[in-house]
């Protein structure tokens, strides 16, 4: 539930917000500042993340490397393959497997810990992407003749 507040901006502030709403159909005022503002104050919460626009919205990413729902993707892969790795033995095989140093790996689990609900969503959306558009090269395939590899 949102509560009204008054929030005065700097003319060169309200520009800018007043273009990026009319550059994205939909949006309001008060949804991108409430946006941004959310954004800036989990980046204040979790130094090194950032974020990212998409296809599928913006998404919450390391600075300079994957999006935390693809590290996260990644530690539940090594879980399942190395079932009983835990502690620093899986953190250096997640850095193994994502190229990432341990500070980065943390990073994205703290996120995580935080905000499990809204990555957990981001891996299932790209989990039924990644199923539908391999339905759909299949259909392709048979369509033209070749039996899919």
């Amino acid at each position: 539930m949102s509560s009204p507040r008054s929030v005065r901006f700097d003319e060169s502030v309200l520009a800018r917000l007043d273009r990026y709403v009319r550059e994205h159909p939909g949006s309001s005022s008060s949804s991108v500042a409430n946006m941004f503002v959310d954004e800036s104050l989990r980046t204040y919460e979790h130094p090194g993340v950032v974020f990212r626009a998409g296809p599928a919205g913006r998404r919450a990413s390391l600075n300079g490397g994957p999006d935390i729902w693809e590290v996260i993707g990644a530690l539940h892969a090594v879980r399942a393959e190395s079932p009983d790795l835990e502690g620093e033995e899986l953190a250096a095989e997640l850095m193994e497997v994502t190229g990432l140093g341990r500070d980065q790996i943390a990073t994205a689990l703290r996120y995580y810990a935080t905000y499990s609900a809204e990555i957990d969503l981001l891996i299932r959306a790209n989990h039924e992407a990644a199923e539908r558009e391999e339905r759909l090269w299949q259909a392709e395939q048979g369509l033209l003749g070749r039996p899919p590899a």
